[in-house]
């Protein structure tokens, strides 16, 4: 038995939004070298459980995104910043 395909359309069709690209703060304010002891810009790319953000989330760009992993990393390891949730 053959079944024909149904062509069902949607009641409403899906729209979908243009996002806007995000932009890497760091290259928006030219830093060249993320501090470790700068902890009040570390805490923004730390979530409340205290993982590390992603970068597709905070739309940090490659290489910033690895110093500033390397920068939180160091801070967590001198007491700076938790490792866990308080």
């Amino acid at each position: 038995m053959a079944t024909t395909p149904t062509t069902e359309t949607p009641a409403r069709p899906e729209f979908k939004r243009p996002r806007h690209r995000k932009v890497c703060q760091f290259c928006k304010d030219k830093v060249a070298f993320i501090d470790y002891k700068d902890v009040n810009r570390l805490r923004r790319f730390i979530n409340d459980r205290g993982k590390i953000i992603s970068r597709r989330t905070t739309g940090t760009c490659c290489g910033h995104q690895k110093l500033l992993t390397t920068a939180i990393k160091r801070a967590r390891n001198i007491a700076l910043l938790p490792f866990t949730a308080l």
